[in-house]
């Protein structure tokens, strides 16, 4: 065979190879696009445990998001209460899951409300991010219809994605103050750094735009986040921070994503009190 002959298979196997590479790249494009809400939402229907098994008296609260879907939530009283929390949690599992958070916010005197978006644990419907933010309207309206408890003595919490369900929520209200652990800037930040090499910032249909919503929250803001964090950047919470123009300071942890607030022990546990004293407690 001449050179003119290999320099054709070569030529070939190069097309052929472009061809493959661009139809696996496109595919993987389309595959993120059609099923972008199984990489972010990951409920669980079972409850596993209820905050009776840490010897927490509890109300199990039945209640609807703006959209008529019906929800559910665990309501814990504390004795004397120092405020109440409305708490988001993250993308995983249920409430069941957060029972320890559930005891240190009882131990630091705070009466928390805890509810599954839709999809989650009892909720109805299907979790989308235009429900999640509906979802936590609904609790928010639950506790100040219903319960008739002020708006500034609500504290609102988000975790991870909850995080940018509460600062969305917190920009329409005007709580007592909010508090964002292991929060993002936005998810369409998040998928740029998981898929570097894809379109993600074009193909994304969803925003949680923590960072936007931030910026616009005048209440005392805590920003938590540990350094060690494996899925969400420390990055994110400083430029979180960075966004906020209100009262506002940074608890550093150590530990991972799902438990940097259980190996931090008592500097979270400090760090959440620390804020609660100068930041809440002294305007009450």
């Amino acid at each position: 065979m001449g050179e003119k002959g290999l320099m054709k298979i070569a030529l070939s196997f190069l097309k052929l190879t472009l061809f493959v590479i661009v139809g696996v790249y496109i595919s993987l494009s389309l595959m993120l696009l059609a099923f972008q809400s199984s990489f972010i939402y990951y409920p669980d229907k079972k409850v596993y445990g209820t905050p009776a098994v840490l010897g927490l008296s509890y109300d199990e609260v039945s209640f609807k998001a703006g959209d008529g879907v019906k929800l559910t939530g665990w309501f814990i009283p504390a004795g004397d209460a120092r405020g109440v929390v409305l708490f988001c949690h993250g993308n995983a599992g249920n409430i069941s899951h957060r029972l320890e958070t559930l005891h240190i916010l009882n131990r630091l005197g705070l009466s928390t409300f805890i509810f599954d978006y839709r999809g989650y644990g009892r909720s109805e419907g299907k979790p989308s991010e235009k429900g999640t933010y509906l979802d936590a309207q609904g609790a928010w309206n639950y506790l100040t219809r219903e319960r008739k408890i002020p708006q500034d003595e609500i504290i609102i919490f988000g975790r991870s994605l909850g995080a940018a369900i509460a600062s969305h929520l917190a920009k329409g209200t005007h709580p007592k103050a909010l508090i964002i652990e292991s929060g993002f800037t936005s998810m369409s930040a998040m998928a740029a750094q998981l898929y570097p090499y894809l379109p993600v910032r074009f193909l994304s249909r969803f925003k949680y735009d923590t960072r936007a919503s931030i910026s616009v929250v005048r209440s005392p803001l805590l920003i938590i986040h540990s350094r060690n964090d494996e899925i969400v950047p420390f990055s994110h919470g400083r430029k979180l921070f960075q966004a906020a123009s209100g009262p506002k300071k940074f608890l550093e942890l150590k530990g991972r994503h799902n438990d940097g607030f259980i190996v931090s022990g008592g500097e979270y546990i400090n760090g959440l009190e620390s804020f609660l004293s100068n930041y809440i407690l002294q305007n009450s």
